[in-house]
């Protein structure tokens, strides 16, 4: 089996053809992304009619090149799939459009993917990841923790009640004066500084369960930047450091509430999304797991963030468990959960 998977949910237009090789190693035939980071910096974050245009423009050409890195054409695809939910909403219909026209006209059957599942999936199309597992999902707009029992079974146990971790730290990030992505400046500058100079407060401390909140934390690196003033190269690196180290802390704390709240015994953390390429939090989370005697999944870092071969194995995943394939009327969404697919 091999299908097309369409990703334009943001920034990135991306496709890959993957296969359903028994070997992890072998599945992914091509993956191309065309990122549009270099022309949403000067704005300082994601502008979503900039980002539909640049869909637009670009998907054509990305689609020809995952199907000429896979050495095939579209005659040798038997599913074409994409992002359908969620996401900025005209970067999803330049993706669905596109996947239902092919559809449409070759006569290939389509599948709808929900952007999350992609993700929660990721680790699955790397290794050999059994259920049941306990799921960290962070990224720039979304977080959740998540029991995951098997394709479709998802029970979410925790989400966050404000900003995503991903845009807590582009907006500190901006505020320290570091270029978009945040992500990764704040975690190169963090490298060479005191994670213990500013005691930022750990959020949610009396609430019961574990969802999560960034904005109080946000607030607090904001009043401690204003009361700086003049920043200095060190004064930047100190407090990408603390607040680096406090976000970590807060998730560590958060994610030992939710394996407590799991019902299934699960043999594995797994964690996904563009945050999850942040080093200080892989390594948070490998000790957690070792901890709890868990064993702990992280995708390559050229996967967790946005790609189409996400989309393409979650296609795959879906048929092995028998869901349907989804009507070309099937709608696209801004806002959906994984529990609704």
């Amino acid at each position: 089996m091999k299908v097309l998977g369409i990703e334009t949910s943001c920034d990135e237009t991306a496709a890959a053809v993957v296969c359903d090789a028994v070997a992890p190693e072998k599945r992914i035939l091509s993956n191309i992304v065309n990122s549009q980071v270099s022309l949403h910096a000067k704005y300082g974050g994601v502008v979503p009619e900039v980002a539909a245009r640049c869909h637009v423009d670009a998907i054509d050409e990305v689609i020809n090149g995952a199907l000429e890195e896979a050495g095939c054409t579209i005659n040798d695809i038997d599913i074409i799939a994409a992002t359908a939910c969620p996401g900025l909403i005209g970067g999803l219909l330049v993706g669905t459009v596109c996947a239902k026209t092919i559809s449409a006209v070759t006569g290939k059957p389509y599948m709808a993917i929900n952007h999350l599942e992609g993700h929660l999936l990721t680790c699955r199309l790397c290794y050999d990841v059994e259920f049941p597992f306990l799921l960290l999902l962070t990224s720039g707009g979304n977080f959740l923790f998540a029991e995951v029992l098997g394709i479709g079974k998802y029970k979410i146990l925790g989400e966050t009640l404000d900003d995503a971790a991903g845009e807590c730290f582009d907006k500190v990030a901006k505020m320290l004066g570091f270029s978009y992505p945040g992500g990764v400046a704040i975690q190169k500058h963090a490298e060479h500084g005191d994670p213990e100079r500013y005691k930022f407060t750990i959020p949610l401390q009396r609430r019961l369960g574990c969802d999560v909140s960034f904005s109080g934390l946000k607030t607090a690196v904001k009043l401690q930047i204003e009361t700086l003033g003049k920043l200095t190269e060190q004064d930047k690196c100190d407090v990408s450091a603390s607040f680096q180290n406090t976000v970590v802390k807060f998730i560590i704390k958060q994610l030992g509430k939710a394996l407590k709240m799991t019902t299934s015994n699960p043999k594995s953390i797994v964690v996904a999304g563009g945050v999850a390429a942040n080093t200080a939090l892989r390594k948070a989370l490998m000790d957690f797991a070792s901890q709890h005697n868990l064993k702990f999944f992280a995708p390559p870092i050229s996967l967790c963030t946005d790609n189409g071969a996400m989309i393409a194995w979650t296609a795959i995943e879906r048929r092995r468990a028998n869901f349907p394939f989804s009507p070309l009327d099937t709608k696209t969404s801004p806002r959906q959960s994984i529990t609704e697919m």
